[in-house]
């Protein structure tokens, strides 16, 4: 079931269960794959719907932090209630250590002169784009190389 399928039933079961922030996530993801499809003058594949909400759970995620600093639990617990419904809707994410080989065999790959950040994180990306998240890619990159130099 394509995820904008899954968001449309989710929307449903909303609507009777009178959830209304989760009625206005949902309807926040659909408005949001609307304009994608306008922006990219085609329909959105698979991948492009996951990149979407993607974005939305970032853009969650900072507005927690801003809320955060600025001193207002009410938002950030409706920011934060709302990330979790996006994130609900995406595949599991791999964890630290189902990475750790995928990052130890790129790092491998690279020439001796270019095992730094930059290089190993080019290389493990397309690998493991939409699988992780990619500030736990670059942790667990940062390790390794630590564990190289060492």
């Amino acid at each position: 079931m394509a995820l904008k399928d899954t968001i449309g039933a989710d929307l449903k079961e909303a609507m009777k269960a009178r959830d209304q922030v989760r009625l206005d996530t949902l309807r926040s993801a659909l408005s949001a794959f609307s304009y994608k499809k306008i922006e990219a003058g085609r329909e959105l594949e698979e991948s492009d719907q996951v990149d979407v909400v993607r974005k939305l759970i970032k853009q969650r995620t900072d507005s927690i932090v801003e809320f955060e600093k600025g001193n207002r639990p009410e938002l950030v617990a409706k920011e934060t209630r709302e990330r979790d419904i996006l994130s609900a809707l995406l595949p599991a994410q791999k964890g630290p250590e189902e990475i750790r080989p995928v990052v130890r065999a790129a790092v491998a790959g690279l020439p001796e002169g270019q095992r730094n950040q930059g290089a190993a994180m080019k290389a493990v990306m397309p690998s493991l784009k939409g699988e992780a998240d990619g500030a736990v890619i670059r942790q667990v990159v940062l390790e390794e190389l630590k564990a190289l130099d060492a």
